[in-house]
Parts: C-alpha cells; sequence; structure tokens
C-alpha cells in the first residue's frame, strides 16, 4: 500500500486593516458615538467616562445621523476598505507568491466589522501568520497606538493569543507610493480651477487634529503629518502656497491649531479667493470629508468671500494608493521586521503600560506586554 502525504493547506497571510470604522447605516449612529466616546484611549474623560460617554454619545445622535444622512445615509469607509483591501491583496499575491494567497481583514474599532468578528474569521480561515497594517499613515496614540492595545486586549479576551503570530505595519507616512497617490489626488483637485488661476489656488492640508494635551506628551502625530505635506509638495514641485490646518476638533479643551475654520475665514479676510483643500490624514472618504469639508467648510469659505473653494478626491479608489500599500506590505514581509524603528519608543509623558507592546510576535521582542487592563 502507497501512502500519499499531502503538504496540509496553508491558511492566507492576513492583513489586518485597522481603522475606527464608520456607521454604514444611519441606524448604526448611536451605538457608534457610544463606542466612540467610552473609550478612554481616543477622548479621555476621567474615572466617569463609562457614565459620561454614553450620555454625550447620545445627545449627539440625532445632529450625527442628520449629518449622515446628507451624504447619503452611512460612512462610505467599509465600501473603500474593501475596495483598497482587494486591489492591494492581488497585486500582493502577484508580487510575493511565497506568502500567498494574501488576504485582507477590516478591522474596525466602533462599527462593524469589528475586531473580535475580524479575529474569529481569520481563525475559521486556518490563517497562521497576520499582519497589523494601520490605516493612518500618520501614527498617534489616539489612533495607531490604541488601535493595536485593542487588538492585544480583544485578543486576550478571546483566548485567541497564540491562534496568530504579528508583525505590525505602524506608519507609513513618507512611503514615496503614498506621497505619489496624494499628490496625484492633489493634481485632479487643482484641475478644477481654471488653468490661469491654478498657481494662485492656496493649497490648504487639512488633517484631523488632536487635543494639546496629547501633543504636549510627545505623541509624534503633528509631526508626521507636517513631513507628509512637505513631500507632498516636493513631489508636486509646483508654485502654489500651502498651509496645515487641522479639522474635527471636540469638546472645549485646547486642540491642535489653527483650525481649517479659522483658516478659511482668515484668507476671506485677506482676499484670497481660490482654495484647494485636501483631506490628508485620510485615505478614503467619510464624514470628515464629505461633510464637514464639502458641506460645513465649503459654506464657510462662500461666506468669507472665496470665490472657489474646492476638495482634491480622497484616495479611495486612487491606482497609485493600491500599488502603494501592496509595496509597504511586500518590504516589511522581506524585511522580517516585526515594526517601524519608532515603535518601541514611549512618548516620554506616557503613562500607559500597554503602549508599544506586542502579543505573539513572529520573533522575540524586547518589551513585555502588559494586558492586565
Amino acid at each position: 500500500m502507497v501512502v500519499v502525504r499531502t503538504a496540509a493547506k496553508r491558511g492566507p497571510t492576513a492583513i489586518a486593516m485597522m481603522n475606527m470604522g464608520g456607521p454604514s447605516t444611519l441606524p448604526e449612529v448611536q451605538s457608534f458615538l457610544t463606542n466612540l466616546f467610552t473609550d478612554p484611549e481616543i477622548i479621555p474623560m476621567g474615572k466617569f467616562q463609562h457614565v459620561i460617554g454614553p450620555w454625550v454619545a447620545k445627545r449627539r445622535t440625532p445632529n450625527i445621523t442628520d449629518q449622515y444622512a446628507q451624504i447619503g445615509g452611512g460612512s462610505p469607509i467599509l465600501k473603500w476598505t474593501n475596495v483598497q483591501g482587494e486591489a492591494m491583496c492581488k497585486l500582493l499575491d502577484e508580487m510575493r507568491p511565497e506568502s500567498a494567497p494574501h488576504k485582507h481583514y477590516v478591522f474596525f474599532r466602533y462599527a462593524n466589522p469589528l475586531t473580535e468578528v475580524s479575529l474569529k474569521q481569520m481563525k475559521q480561515d486556518g490563517v497562521e501568520r497576520a499582519i497589523a497594517f494601520s490605516q493612518y499613515p500618520q501614527w498617534s496614540c489616539s489612533t495607531t497606538g490604541s488601535s493595536i492595545n485593542h487588538l492585544w486586549r480583544e485578543l486576550k479576551r478571546l483566548n485567541m493569543v497564540d491562534d496568530f503570530k504579528w508583525s505590525l505595519i505602524d506608519r507609513w507616512n513618507t512611503h514615496p507610493g503614498y506621497i505619489d497617490a496624494v499628490a496625484q489626488r492633489v493634481r485632479i483637485g487643482l484641475e478644477q480651477f481654471a488653468p490661469e488661476d491654478r498657481d494662485k489656488v492656496i493649497i490648504m492640508f487639512s488633517a484631523h487634529s488632536v487635543p494639546m494635551k496629547v501633543v504636549n506628551k510627545g505623541d509624534p502625530y503633528t509631526k508626521e503629518i507636517a513631513s507628509t505635506t512637505e513631500r507632498v509638495m516636493e513631489k508636486l514641485g509646483r508654485k502654489n502656497s500651502h498651509i496645515l490646518s487641522w479639522q474635527s476638533k471636540v469638546g472645549y479643551l485646547p486642540w491642535m491649531g489653527p483650525s481649517t475654520s479659522d483658516v478659511i475665514k482668515g484668507f476671506g479676510q485677506q482676499g484670497h479667493k481660490h482654495v484647494l483643500a485636501v483631506p490628508i490624514a485620510f485615505t478614503s472618504d467619510h464624514i470628515e470629508t464629505l461633510f464637514e469639508i464639502d458641506i460645513e467648510y465649503a459654506e464657510e469659505a462662500h461666506e468669507a468671500g472665496i470665490t472657489q473653494f474646492k476638495r482634491s478626491p480622497s484616495l479611495n479608489d486612487e491606482p497609485l494608493l493600491f500599488k502603494a500599500m501592496a509595496d509597504i506590505v511586500k518590504t516589511h514581509l522581506d524585511s522580517e521586521e516585526l515594526h517601524s524603528a519608532q515603535y518601541p519608543l514611549n512618548c516620554p509623558a506616557c503613562v500607559n503600560p500597554m503602549c508599544r507592546s506586542m502579543l505573539n510576535p513572529i520573533k522575540p521582542f524586547s518589551k513585555r506586554i502588559n494586558i492586565s487592563k
């Protein structure tokens, strides 16, 4: 009798695309806001956050629901994350067959599919090797950092610590392909202006703001955003003036400025007539682009006397972004590194014992994880 031995079928190499997410439908808005406002790593409210957070979410739900209604009834972030993930993995299968097949999994913090759901799907698919790929190109402890911490907590809670071997893509703010993709979208945005006006257009890069207490702890986010904008301007090679502004402040505490709203009003008072808004910290459309920039800021610009206020299209289905993301993952796999060189460095004023740790890495990692929280 001849026994034929066949190799066990290998599960896919998992690319966990981590983001906050957004409500895909209007009924999901309140649960999304509740998850957001009860997370102390995103919006710290003190020891009574478990009480205050749901109250704030309930109060804000009608207004935020109306905003989502105005942009089509929900956030398109899940749609675009899947479009990007599928295109990235298709390229990866061609670029790096030795780790194929590659499969993307959407890991949202506050909306479906939640981290728990995607982890269970990975296990069902037979995944062993996983890459946590932050969809925030610029690192912040309140976005990428907290998403990684949340991932470790969920693995522990679900008793799945040993199921997958992990490495991290924790930032990619100056990757040449990413810069190319953003620059291409800016070029498309400038085409909305008459040729004779294009050199006069002020390019206003608008990033999601962060509280100043986060900045003062040593969080590198604002520096990494600035690095991205300067690289994009170098790539464009244009004469246009540009500025970096900050949007989406929540609450009354000081946040990073100048605010996008104040910049628009100031430019109007100075007599500027042509402004191109470039969403710089976002890889796809969502409420901050479709409502905040396209509706609120457009109205403010009109009232301020800016006759042409346009926005460059978000990265969404930009082929250069697909190529960049695939190259980022391939380079990461080829390097056999666990993370970026910056990842182990805590902010100088960090007090979170979970920060910059790893759970079940693909090779030894010097910092012991604390998952007691």
